[in-house]
């Protein structure tokens, strides 16, 4: 990291990545360029966890090569700074490199499913909503995991 007097510790990294509604990761495409793609994520414990479908370009590229970098941004406010005649943005961001996999067993599916939907709706969590909802739809939702290897943050705060 250039500069290292924006460096947080993991502890910072892991508040930014439980904020986000999603990251965006990058997967190797062996040679064809880049590809990034949004991905609404869940942090538990040292692992990230996401659904998507069960076919698609990014599993073809995930089973190709599992090899990701997540970027999570907290917050963004572009600022112009009268008092140096400066133009800054104050930031806070997390990055991730890991190894992802495919979630076999049903039950850290529904586990991982659960811990996301409690996170991005948990509004919708009362009841038996998520239990009905699950049993219709786990035999055709995938979820994936990703073995966090390396985290690291950065941010310029507010003087």
């Amino acid at each position: 990291m250039r500069r290292s007097d924006r460096a947080r510790d993991r502890s910072f990294a892991f508040d930014v990545i439980d904020r986000c509604g999603h990251g965006v990761a990058a997967l190797s495409t062996g040679g064809e360029g880049p590809y990034c793609i949004p991905l609404s994520l869940v942090r538990v414990d040292n692992r990230l966890y996401f659904h998507c479908a069960k076919q698609g370009r990014k599993l073809d590229l995930l089973r190709r090569n599992p090899k990701v970098c997540v970027t999570f941004v907290g917050t963004s406010e572009p600022a112009y700074v009268e008092s140096n005649n400066t133009f800054t943005d104050y930031f806070q961001s997390a990055m991730v490199t890991g190894t992802a996999s495919e979630v076999l067993d049903d039950d850290e599916k529904i586990e991982a499913l659960r811990a996301l939907c409690t996170k991005v709706t948990p509004e919708g969590m009362s009841g038996d909503n998520f239990e009905r909802a699950v049993s219709g739809s786990l035999a055709v939702t995938g979820v994936w995991r990703i073995e966090m290897e390396e985290v690291t943050a950065k941010a310029k705060l507010h003087k």
